[in-house]
């Protein structure tokens, strides 16, 4: 009898066994997460990772995600133990988490974005009418960045602008509102970008370059007081109807608001003829963490949602420009005629933000 029992026992455990492997099996081909993911991201792509369809395609490769923002260069004095990956919206800052943790072989960098300037219709039309821009119904409109950074220069005001006076709302100076550069990314890339053109399209390089390009970067920064440390607060100020009628943004922001919203006629969307490419680069702290940046390049899926909330995939300029197609008087389908600003060092762009800073 107890051999009985025993071998009907055993029989019974085998069926368990071969129960949770069918079961972790049918887990996996429903899309159920198996492994959890802590990562530390930029606001701007906070919405990215909330979306359900996101949520869905990763649990479907077997991951979930837990995501905390943070301004990009303010990411060093965070402690990322037991982070999975660090996501910050550009190559300098997640340069330096590397090397900080000690993060060999290649920074994967799924998607990029251009910086870009909202702005209300009635400001973008001041600026055209004083060659400060260049506007397009049917296409984006330019803002003439030498122009603007000269106006900038003089500390000029909306008054003195012809045409603004029959907008109640353009008054005071002249300023591009922007986050604070010393800790997040669009900030200090700004920067990048208004002392290149200052500098004659030459990248800042030595302290001499630092001397000469600083008091015109203290005033675009110094003009705006208090400063949002991510983009994504003052894109929903803009948005509101609150603030400034120029905010420098990402161009996915833009890409992710017309997705929302079909009514859009009192936004103007400004190119900067010279801009600098956000390059949104994983460093990855673990083997999960790794794994889950090659899918965001590498999965169809999660590519075409990229492109959904706004973002430019690697290697194929082809997405971005069939999902544009019906919003090009927003967006560029691909970014010809807009020159990219080099960026310089890490440690130089963090000179030019304390300098800015004062």
């Amino acid at each position: 009898m107890r051999r009985i029992m025993g071998i009907a026992l055993a029989v019974l455990l085998i069926g368990g066994v071969v129960a949770a492997v069918v079961a972790g099996r049918d887990n996996e081909e429903s899309g159920t997460a198996t492994k959890t993911v802590r990562m530390v991201i930029g606001s701007e792509k906070a919405e990215f990772f909330a979306d359900p369809d996101v949520v869905k395609a990763l649990a479907a490769k077997g991951y979930t995600v837990e995501a905390e923002t943070a301004g990009s260069w303010a990411m060093e004095g965070l402690d990322l133990e037991g982070y999975d990956l660090a996501f910050p919206s550009s190559r300098a800052p997640a340069a330096e988490l590397a090397e900080k943790y000690e993060v060999r072989g290649m920074l994967p960098r799924p998607f990029y974005s251009p910086l870009v300037v909202v702005s209300r219709r009635g400001a973008a039309e001041v600026l055209a009418a004083n060659g400060l821009a260049e506007l397009d119904e049917e296409n984006p409109g330019t803002l003439k960045m030498e122009a603007y950074l000269d106006a900038a220069e003089r500390d000029r005001t909306w008054q003195q602008l012809k045409g603004a006076g029959k907008y109640g709302e353009l008054t005071g100076t002249l300023y591009i509102s922007s986050t604070d550069p010393e800790s997040s990314n669009s900030g200090a890339l700004y920067l990048a970008a208004a002392s290149y053109v200052t500098g004659g399209g030459k990248v800042v390089a030595s302290d001499a370059d630092v001397e000469r390009t600083a008091p015109l970067l203290r005033k675009l920064v110094s003009v705006q007081g208090a400063q949002q440390t991510g983009t994504d607060a003052a894109f929903r100020d803009f948005v509101s109807g609150a603030g400034n009628p120029l905010v420098l943004v990402y161009e996915s922001q833009v890409a992710a608001l017309l997705d929302e919203q079909q009514n859009a006629d009192d936004l103007v969307v400004l190119y900067p003829d010279t801009t600098v490419n956000s390059d949104h680069t994983v460093v990855p702290l673990t083997g999960n963490g790794r794994k889950l940046a090659e899918l965001l390049g590498d999965d169809p899926a999660l590519r075409k949602l990229a492109v959904r909330h706004g973002f430019r995939p690697q290697g194929d300029v082809a997405e971005f420009a069939a999902a544009a197609v019906g919003r090009t008087a927003y967006l560029k389908q691909r970014l010809t005629g807009v020159r990219q600003a080099p960026v310089p060092t890490s440690a130089v762009l963090r000179e030019l933000a304390r300098r800015a800073r004062g």
